[in-house]
């Protein structure tokens, strides 16, 4: 991933960990348990890795990856799970596209997370 990029969140399988910039700290605690409930439930029915990131113009981005030697990974489930994740939480993902862009723009405590 390029460095003008912001993760926003992610989880990984192989260590069973969440993590959530806190850069976004300020986020409602319903967004952030969705969050965390969106990551988890990816890492646990397919495997490997997921992160939410913003790219350079605010976009909400999703970027999965698993480990060479993980035979478990299910790459076709990935693809699907990605897609429904997308359709399913879209208002979701403008409503934080909008919010990025307002800390962005204002500054506030962008820089310390970025």
């Amino acid at each position: 991933m390029a460095q003008d990029i912001c993760v926003l969140c992610g989880a990984s399988a192989y260590e069973q960990k969440y993590y959530l910039n806190p850069v976004f700290n300020r986020l409602p605690q319903q967004i952030k348990d969705e969050l965390q409930i969106l990551c988890v439930l990816f890492t646990e029915d397919i495997g490997g890795v997921i992160t939410l990131f913003y790219d350079s113009e605010g976009n909400l981005l999703i970027n999965t990856s698993a480990a060479e030697e993980d035979i478990l990974y299910d790459e076709i489930g990935c693809g699907l799970k990605v897609h429904k994740i997308q359709n399913e939480n879209r208002e979701l993902f403008e409503q934080l596209e909008a919010y990025y862009k307002v800390i962005r723009e204002g500054g506030t405590d962008y820089a310390a997370g970025h």
